[in-house]
């Protein structure tokens, strides 16, 4: 949950002043963003474990040979898996291109007609509440570093990051959570191939039951860096990845007879 300032205990507190002197201060600024890749993971983990047991729970469904479930289960894993990283690369990369094209546009406006690129940020800050001698400040600061007054229309003007995720590391990140999560739903079928009986006649409930659990650490693991309670955040992931088991459940068996 997100802390309110009751929350706070006298050290966290001193901790906080601590992390707020001009020091301190300055010194993270300096040190740069650093971009989580929190999202590229949760993307990645929740659509293996759905898509890889949708498999599961469909042929299952269909009541078709156990071996088609690994086969196919595990053709979906890399396929969609690769996909999908492929997607999230392309993605994020085209939010690279789109920022370093619209940083080019801005440079070439304000070469070409400066005084109307000025008068669009005097009506951006004028929009913030500054007036008089101070927007007349603001808009000096700015528009005297070429740097800077790109940067503000970036972000001001067109709402963009001036700095954006790694495409590779999102892709990878993507690919790897996806096999990592989505092989959990076929880690029963595996051990029961290369360990007949070990399950005894309840594979697909084990894999029910392990898929669930993994839609719950994940729901769990994004708790903390969103400020949601972890068993309400765990529960969530978990009725939505069970909904589409169920819905590729009905669907295998709704069409068991064309098998």
């Amino acid at each position: 949950m997100t802390p309110t300032l009751a929350d706070l205990t006298p050290d966290a507190r001193a901790q906080l002043r601590r992390e707020h002197t001009p020091q301190a201060i300055e010194d993270r600024l300096s040190a740069g963003m650093k971009h989580s890749y929190l999202r590229d993971f949760i993307y990645g983990a929740i659509d293996g474990a759905v898509t890889t047991f949708a498999v599961v729970a469909g042929v299952v469904g269909a009541q078709l040979a156990v071996g088609i479930v690994i086969i196919l289960g595990l053709g979906n894993l890399f396929a969609d898996g690769f996909s999908m990283a492929i997607s999230n690369y392309l993605g994020t990369r085209a939010e690279h291109q789109v920022r370093r094209r619209t940083r080019r546009t801005e440079e070439l406006h304000i070469k070409a007609i400066p005084e109307g690129e000025r008068e669009e940020i005097r009506q951006l800050f004028k929009g913030k509440g500054f007036s008089g001698e101070q927007l007349d400040m603001v808009v000096e600061v700015i528009t005297s570093d070429p740097k800077r007054w790109v940067d503000t229309m970036l972000t001001e003007e067109h709402g963009l990051p001036l700095e954006g995720v790694s495409p590779w590391r999102a892709g990878w990140t993507t690919f790897i959570a996806f096999l990592v999560i989505g092989f959990i739903p076929l880690l029963p079928y595996v051990t029961d191939l290369l360990a007949p009986g070990v399950l005894g006649g309840g594979v697909f409930a084990c894999s029910a039951a392990m898929t669930g659990l993994a839609f719950f650490i994940v729901g769990a693991i994004k708790a903390p860096f969103v400020g949601e309670s972890w068993w309400r955040s765990g529960v969530e992931t978990l009725l939505i990845g069970g909904a589409a088991a169920a819905m590729a459940y009905g669907i295998g068996a709704a069409l068991r007879g064309l098998a």
